[in-house]
């Protein structure tokens, strides 16, 4: 049975603390909330677990209520180009619903996690019935593009603390995952794996940064103390 298949058979109804931590719910209507809530599930991960595969047709607009997913592509030669982490707050796949098409993306858990989906069709209906489902989701595509060019950047650089400062920095944007705060959960390994260096050279990297001031490494986490910092590099002049 394939990990797909497991997680489509554990579904289950969200509940109202689940519900809670679904940002684009409040833009609803009390009509298009209703309809929403009737059609939205929730399941878990373990980790390892694929939420969707290259190829795969779209079924659901998928976001994280908690834990941390990873979304990568494997290239003709077999190297994974990872796009983004994929932490709390976080919905994904919105131009892949929209336009209907098989996923282009894999799309992993790197830990236990609660993922939640909208069907797309209930995804289609809230397009065209929901104004403010329709600027969510614009939003969310406006951020997207500007978070790719980003990585795109980020892939160019050989800087390691700037690299994991510039990961770091797209974990803590408040508008794709308003569910992290200023606290993100992560280990060094799965950092490491997000942004493409070894455990040891992250925990460099997060030693520097903490040095400057910038984060500070806590129990089970790390906590942005300068955003600014964090996200335009100038530490590394």
């Amino acid at each position: 049975m394939s990990n797909e298949s497991s997680l489509h058979q554990r579904r289950r109804s969200p509940t109202s603390h689940e519900c809670a931590g679904i940002p684009w719910l409040a833009r609803l209507t009390d009509k298009e909330r209703e309809r929403a809530l009737a059609e939205l599930v929730v399941s878990e991960a373990e980790a390892g677990n694929h939420i969707c595969r290259v190829g795969r047709p779209v079924t659901y607009w998928f976001g994280v209520i908690e834990g941390l997913l990873k979304m990568s592509t494997d290239s003709a030669e077999g190297m994974t180009m990872t796009f983004t982490g994929l932490p709390p707050g976080g919905w994904f796949g919105e131009g892949t619903a929209f336009k209907r098409e098989d996923y282009r993306y894999n799309v992993l858990a790197l830990r236990k996690s609660l993922v939640a989906g909208l069907p797309v069709e209930t995804f289609h209906w809230l397009l065209d019935n929901s104004i403010g489902f329709n600027r969510f989701v614009m939003g969310q595509l406006n951020e997207r593009l500007a978070q790719f060019i980003a990585a795109r950047e980020i892939d160019r650089l050989t800087n390691p603390d700037l690299r994991v400062a510039r990961n770091l920095a797209a974990l803590f944007n408040p508008v794709l995952f308003p569910g992290v705060g200023q606290v993100l959960r992560i280990t060094q390994q799965e950092l490491a794996y997000l942004v493409g260096l070894s455990r040891q050279r992250v925990n460099e990297a997060l030693r520097a940064l903490e040095a400057r001031g910038i984060i500070r490494v806590e129990y089970g986490g790390l906590r942005v103390l300068d955003e600014e910092a964090l996200r335009s590099g100038v530490f590394s002049a």
